[in-house]
């Protein structure tokens, strides 16, 4: 059965149905199956029984083996995650009731001050329901042998606390399944979280919520060697969690990693540099810099001191009338700023332009990780995995979602939603294998040429980025007089 059903997920759409009809008309299915036909359910079943359970170690047990038929050495290893549509109706979303649940605790604290019965209960933000039972049980002794027509507000009162209490239980519930880490989810799937699809995204559709999950896959020579499915709306957090899962099925970590700019953060380069992953993940200000219409305005040096724009030298100093806002920044000051040609690039969000200085807050530990990861992309080896890594990851996401037309999930819940995206990566790399045997695969990707020559960063034109400044000056003074205007038309209305 476990064979059947992987078969099916490599040569057909991986849905019960057809392999329920593979397995009656598909010779191959047949032989399989040893001509039994299972129902639907039946597959369904043996999918929730024993795949789902079980689905890390089965992808490793597999995938090791395939590694090793291929003669894979996984150096190089390629992240990419995308948003997978989830089996659930779209406008059936709830949101995390945060903000209303901090107010109905606000009315009930003015409601149980007006009885003297506030004690025991904090003064500020979301308390208990427990708490909100107790008072309740307080409240009762005060409303107890009085008839309704003898003091119809206070049981009035009395029956709003009951109230209270029934929407207060209903909010936890909601808070509850959303969890600490997410803010909203599906009554159809509480798995499901609210996220904008790439699809509507670069349509322009950005305000278009769907249920769906944030799936990751690790790739190199073209297999996927890991994978990640969770319910977080940004990739940021991705990294360390499918790396560990590689960590666990290969028993070891790669040479290098390259990742698009989603990735680039201090927590994921620190643990790069923990386990002596050679750093090709891209930071936010990789693509400005490229381009040099955005450029990064200073370079941190190895003796401690910055290089802006203008080749001007900062040095760390003190301010006292200003603290970082973060712990971990400290201020360089660069002075000579009135005559640079970079000028109102630089301090075009900065509200006193006349002064003769311009100052920078650094967190160094993040600098020195960011330039280091901008020269491996620069080099002839990053230019290589940058141009292995949209062949490969972005190639495996194109395989599957316009070759296997493959966009939404067709369970619900994490667990049986995880084990799904296994089996349909697992079977992309079973018919990888497939190829491998009938000697149409190939496992070597684009190599760099011995005469090409390293990559630098465009320098940007202070003309151009100087026009920028400009252009982004007046758009927000035209907007903030748009509001302007239509808040004092408002008023007036």
């Amino acid at each position: 059965m476990f064979a059947t059903i992987l078969f099916g997920f490599a040569f057909t759409s991986g849905s019960l149905r057809d392999i329920e009809s593979a397995c009656k008309y598909d010779t191959r299915f047949i032989t399989l199956m040893r001509g039994k036909r299972p129902h639907f359910t039946v597959i369904g079943d043996f999918i929730n029984d024993y795949i789902v359970p079980y689905a890390e170690e089965i992808f490793g047990a597999i995938t090791r083996q395939l590694v090793t038929v291929l003669e894979l050495d996984l150096e190089d290893v390629f992240i990419d995650g995308t948003k997978i549509e989830a089996d659930a109706n779209k406008y059936k979303f709830v949101w995390k009731p945060t903000t209303f649940h901090t107010r109905l605790c606000d009315k009930i604290r003015t409601l149980l001050s007006l009885h003297g019965l506030q004690s025991g209960i904090p003064t500020e933000g979301i308390f208990s329901s427990i708490i909100i039972a107790k008072k309740l049980s307080e409240f009762s002794k005060l409303t107890h042998g009085i008839d309704g027509s003898e003091n119809k507000t206070l049981l009035k009162q009395y029956k709003q606390l009951e109230d209270y209490l029934e929407k207060a239980l209903e909010y936890e519930e909601m808070e509850m399944i959303c969890g600490p880490d997410r803010n909203s989810y599906y009554k159809t799937d509480h798995d499901a979280t609210a996220m904008t699809l790439k699809t509507d995204y670069y349509a322009g559709l950005g305000s278009n919520m769907h249920a769906a999950y944030n799936a990751q896959i690790a790739v190199s020579k073209g297999i996927v060697c890991a994978y990640h499915v969770s319910q977080k709306r940004n990739d940021i957090t991705e990294l360390i969690p499918t790396m560990e899962q590689f960590y666990r099925i290969h028993q070891k970590y790669p040479k290098n990693l390259c990742a698009d700019a989603g990735y680039g953060s201090l927590q994921n380069y620190r643990y790069l540099a923990e386990h002596n992953i050679k750093n090709y993940v891209k930071h936010q200000s990789w693509e400005g810099n490229v381009s040099g219409k955005n450029p990064t305005q200073y370079r941190l040096n190895d003796d401690n001191t910055i290089t802006c724009l203008n080749g001007k030298t900062g040095y760390l100093t003190e301010l006292e009338d200003r603290h970082p806002k973060k712990a971990e920044s400290v201020f360089y000051k660069v002075t000579g700023c009135k005559n640079c040609q970079y000028h109102k690039y630089c301090k075009r969000w900065q509200k006193r332009k006349s002064d003769n200085f311009k100052i920078f807050e650094v967190n160094t530990e993040l600098r020195k990780y960011i330039q280091e990861a901008e020269n491996n992309l620069l080099s002839v080896k990053g230019i290589e995995i940058r141009v292995n890594r949209s062949c490969q990851a972005e190639g495996s996401y194109g395989v599957l979602k316009q070759d296997m037309r493959y966009i939404r999930f067709r369970r619900i819940s994490l667990p049986k939603v995880t084990a799904e995206y296994m089996l349909t990566f697992l079977g992309y790399n079973i018919r990888k294998l497939f190829r491998f045997f009938n000697g149409g695969l190939k496992t070597t990707y684009w190599q760099a040429p011995k005469d090409l020559q390293p990559e630098s960063f465009k320098k940007p034109s202070a003309k151009r980025l100087s026009n920028k400044a400009e252009k982004k000056k007046k758009k927000s003074a035209n907007q903030q007089a748009k509001s302007s205007y239509k808040y004092k038309k408002k008023k007036k209305g």
